[in-house]
């Protein structure tokens, strides 16, 4: 919320939703490029769902979260068009993932490319999970109402996804592992502040 709804919300006055939505333009460009994987199909998904939300706008309960409401119509734009497209890409010889790169053992950085092209090999499922769960810091229980399943299914897709990053990037309990951020800390670790 920004400075001048909070004003208006502590004066009483009602806040305007659509002045809200823009402050989430950019998690929502960043989640929809970790489901699409290119920039140019994010952004048009960025596009198609502040449209969407802007012309339902009244359907958005005030008080409640703006950036979950947005994230779930994101996430059904991103099937409903996969659907409609009837598209993926398969790696049935393991070309995708025998090009992968490996982290030297005599670096304790993993390197961010390396773990974007290891990330965007999880089914999109796990991936929808993490990035909800650990670099967008949504609780078990709002990924799970976003995405329409149960909070176990949640938990599940997460701890999948991480235990397929650690054996691809050759994680061992023992190694240190020191990361650019926190976003991809929280992803590939099982804890920590960022997820709940």
């Amino acid at each position: 919320m920004t400075a001048r709804n909070r004003e208006k919300t502590a004066k009483g006055g009602e806040v305007d939703p659509r002045e809200e939505l823009l402050e989430h333009l950019p998690a929502l460009r960043a989640f929809a490029l970790s489901l699409t994987r290119n920039g140019a199909t994010a952004d048009d998904m960025v596009q198609d769902t502040v449209v969407k939300a802007w012309t339902n706008i009244e359907k958005f309960q005030v008080g409640t979260n703006m950036r979950a409401w947005l994230f779930t119509i994101l996430r059904n734009t991103y099937y409903s068009s996969r659907r409609k497209l009837n598209r993926e890409v398969a790696d049935p010889e393991g070309n995708l993932t025998g090009g992968l790169s490996v982290k030297p053992d005599h670096d304790g950085h993993l390197n961010l490319t390396d773990f974007k092209k290891v990330f965007e090999t999880l089914p999109d499922e796990q991936r929808e999970a993490l990035i909800l769960v650990g670099a967008s810091g949504f609780s078990y229980e709002e990924a799970a109402d976003m995405c329409g399943v149960a909070i176990g299914t949640i938990k599940s897709r997460a701890n999948r996804g991480r235990a397929k990053l650690t054996e691809l990037l050759q994680l061992g309990e023992d190694g240190s592992m020191e990361l650019t951020d926190s976003a991809t800390m929280a992803v590939v670790a099982g804890g920590g502040s960022v997820l709940r």
